[in-house]
């Protein structure tokens, strides 16, 4: 049996997401921001001072992925480590005056993304859309 490209959830769902990434790279670079280091920012704009190990189990990576990804947003001027004052082992993950500065602009930007990849769909399309694919990420964790 042949399978078409247009069958194949895991040709869609890669094809969406490449594409997608491709235009939130594009609404980021104007802030110095990494695709990579979207997810992050957004836990930290929810609750800035998380610790690496919070934003791993939010973000759903890998520690030495988070660890690289936080090296380079540190770098770059967008966050801060500060010790636990709670418990020295660990360190706490601060937004910068700069990233805090440019939160509502990439948030806007991002969601205008997301705005162009939903026209065209009604209220309840999207919802259901969104339904479905929790639905099929928690079919997955699951697995």
């Amino acid at each position: 049996m042949v399978i078409r490209r247009i069958d194949s959830l895991g040709y869609q769902i890669g094809l969406l997401g490449r594409l997608y990434d491709r235009h939130v790279q594009d609404a980021l670079k104007n802030f110095g921001v990494a695709p990579g280091q979207f997810a992050p920012l957004v836990m930290l704009f929810e609750q800035d001072g998380l610790t690496q190990a919070d934003l791993c189990r939010r973000i759903n990576v890998e520690q030495p992925t988070m660890a690289n990804t936080l090296g380079r947003m540190e770098r770059d001027g967008l966050i801060k480590r500060k010790a636990d004052t709670a418990d020295k082992r660990r360190s706490l993950v601060l937004l910068t005056p700069k990233a805090k500065d440019v939160r509502a602009k990439i948030m806007e930007s991002v969601r205008a993304v997301s705005n162009r990849a939903m026209t065209n769909f009604s209220a309840a399309e999207q919802d259901e859309i969104f339904r479905l694919l929790a639905q099929m990420a928690d079919n997955l964790k699951s697995y």
